[in-house]
């Protein structure tokens, strides 16, 4: 069965190119040429990946992307912005709004070819490989392939597809500086000369996931001009942790009692 896209973009022109090249390559293409359009057909057609424009008529594309992400429907389903916006704000802007990737205007379409189907094998639709396919734990972090959850100091937290990937890169290495090219070669699968910035937004949201104070990182590290480093405590380090963890827990439940009571 061919995989399907859903491509969402107004200039007719640019639409015509792109889906004439994946038809040709042997993908599904549906079309839409405004948000609205864009949104009715994501649930209509189910398509395996979409890709979207940021500057779109009706709905835009981050309104548009925050849509799908908070629908139950669409919440899993890869999203690819293409857009002549490509400062560091947009693209941090089309991360932070559900975008699994990001690619500026100008590009060249076995680019995009190449990301679309890096993405596509990485997708929750899709069966996990086999490298992936066993549990993977040290010290306080466990990650649980089949659920792409990790347990954190014995708590479940829920990752995204790209946040476990990412994450698992990470701690197939503790200890170690990961370098960005390897991790967007592993994590992404594709090395552009400088995609940083895709790397910095997932990393932000790990650390929100994990971090006590993700402003003071003490587990998920940059290692400036270098690379990221998952640094993980054993023995009695781990202990003192545990301990710290508990007693934040503790005081964040205590904290939140109140406003519990105050709405029942």
């Amino acid at each position: 069965m061919k995989p399907c896209i859903l491509l969402i973009e107004d200039d007719e022109d640019m639409r015509e190119l792109v889906a004439g090249h994946f038809e040709h390559g042997g993908f599904v293409v549906e079309t839409a040429d405004d948000g609205i359009k864009g949104q009715a057909l994501a649930l209509q057609a189910n398509p395996d990946l979409i890709l979207l424009d940021l500057m779109l008529p009706k709905v835009d594309g981050l309104t548009l992307c925050q849509r799908l992400r908070r629908d139950e429907r669409t919440a899993s389903i890869p999203i690819l912005m293409i857009t002549a916006l490509g400062g560091t704000k947009d693209k941090v802007s089309g991360f932070n709004s559900g975008a699994d990737d990001y690619l500026t205007k100008p590009f060249d379409l076995e680019e995009l070819m190449v990301r679309v189907k890096a993405l596509l094998r990485r997708s929750d639709r899709a069966p996990l490989s086999t490298k992936h396919s066993e549990i993977l734990s040290y010290g306080p972090l466990t990650l649980v392939p089949e659920r792409f959850e990790a347990i954190w100091f014995d708590e479940p937290v829920r990752l995204t597809h790209l946040e476990f990937e990412l994450l698992h890169c990470l701690l197939q290495r503790h200890g170690q500086t990961v370098a960005p090219s390897l991790i967007l070669k592993e994590v992404w699968g594709y090395e552009p000369d400088d995609d940083i910035e895709t790397i910095r937004v997932h990393v932000r949201h790990l650390r929100t996931k994990l971090e006590p104070d993700p402003r003071k990182p003490r587990f998920i590290k940059t290692v400036y001009g270098a690379g990221y480093c998952l640094e993980l405590p054993t023995g009695a380090k781990l202990a003192q942790q545990e301990a710290l963890m508990r007693s934040q827990r503790e005081e964040e439940q205590l904290a939140a009692a109140p406003h519990a009571l105050e709405s029942a």
